[in-house]
């Protein structure tokens, strides 16, 4: 049997397609490339008179061909088949898979719609699973006030010391400057009406009861967070927390149990050196420019500044360490096999962290305003 031949000859009216030998499996695995090589303009005829074998994978091999012709505007015809071979060709493409249209694209409100519905519900499985995480943390501290050799202090205080000691300096230069800002910002407004003195009230209610402590959450959510999210996601890449479940251990009592105490515990001092500092910062420019002394800067605030507003800000750090460490941890714990999730999933948790931390805050603002605190 001759080998498989296919030879074309091209003139002004179109194209004509010769094809000859041995039209089975492996003659037309062997023409496959040069048959995806022809094209218009047509019209073009297969001239199939030469085939000598001719089976299913031939028959394929042109129906596929005039399928990708006909797409594309051009004429085929096949002459020189022999009644069977015929039929068999004309079974093979009717049975050869229809393309299906793709689906027309939704409305711009129906598809602004169905995007809203996607986030709600991803939001409602996140809040559900950080529900999950709360409660299994929690088992774990009720496990380790019953066996307290099961707590990792040495991770807890190496957390303290990356997630608390290495950030005073930033925030208490932040919560610095937020107290100059404050003084000078009420010495303009305050002078106007000769009431400079209450700039000493303005700057510690501020600073006491709001900024200090939540510029700080905010400060931690973005470096902790982050940390969390990227140290424990390049864990779960490297399969390192497949392996701790293997040999028995457990990730919630190894890496998420230490970083929640080690915020909870810093958090909160975090606070007050911001607090410290804001009203340092707010006493320097009361001197400065109102020319309120710092004996006069500590009376005032002494004498018309009650205990509740510095212990409003102090209540609110633990809740909003429970938060940042939990959603640093959860997003770890989620991050796949590659480091697109990684990066995609830490941004995540900085976001969400901040964003839970202002609507916390705006809750305890309502909730301390409604009982008069």
């Amino acid at each position: 049997m001759t080998e498989t031949g296919l030879a074309i000859d091209r003139d002004r009216e179109g194209a004509r397609v010769v094809l000859s030998g041995d039209f089975r499996l492996d003659g037309v695995e062997r023409l496959f490339e040069k048959l995806g090589e022809i094209a218009g303009p047509g019209p073009i005829v297969v001239d199939a008179s030469g085939i000598e074998a001719f089976d299913t994978a031939g028959a394929w091999a042109i129906a596929t061909l005039r399928r990708r012709l006909a797409a594309e505007a051009v004429e085929v015809r096949v002459e020189g088949l022999a009644p069977e071979r015929q039929a068999l060709l004309e079974t093979v493409e009717k049975s050869l898979p229809t393309e299906e249209a793709p689906a027309p694209a939704p409305p711009a409100f129906t598809a602004w719609l169905g995007r809203i519905g996607e986030s709600v519900a991803d939001s409602w499985t996140t809040v559900i699973e950080l529900l999950n995480l709360t409660g299994a943390v929690l088992t774990r501290l009720a496990g380790n006030l019953l066996h307290p050799t099961r707590l990792r202090l040495t991770s807890v205080v190496f957390h303290m010391q990356e997630a608390g000691l290495n950030a005073v300096p930033i925030a208490a230069l932040m919560a610095f400057l937020i107290g100059v800002v404050l003084a000078y910002m009420g010495a303009v407004q305050l002078r106007q009406f000769g009431a400079e003195i209450f700039v000493v009230d303005l700057i510690a209610i501020a600073v006491l009861r709001e900024l200090g402590i939540l510029l700080t959450a905010i400060i931690v959510a973005g470096r902790s967070a982050s940390a969390f999210t990227a140290s424990i996601g390049s864990m779960k890449m490297r399969e390192e927390i497949d392996a701790m479940r293997t040999l028995g251990l457990d990730p919630i009592q190894i890496l998420v149990v230490p970083r929640v105490l080690a915020l909870v515990i810093t958090l909160p001092l975090l606070g007050i050196l911001a607090n410290v500092g804001g009203l340092i910062g707010g006493a320097v420019m009361a001197w400065v420019e109102l020319g309120v002394s710092p004996a006069m800067f500590y009376a005032r605030l002494s004498d018309n500044i009650g205990v509740w507003n510095y212990l409003v800000g102090v209540i609110k750090a633990p809740f909003f360490a429970i938060v940042i460490a939990l959603i640093g941890c959860h997003h770890g714990l989620k991050v796949g096999g590659n480091a697109e999730s990684l990066g995609r999933l830490t941004s995540a948790s900085v976001v969400l962290a901040i964003f839970v931390v202002i609507v916390l805050d705006a809750i305890f603002a309502i909730f301390f305003a409604t009982v008069n605190i």
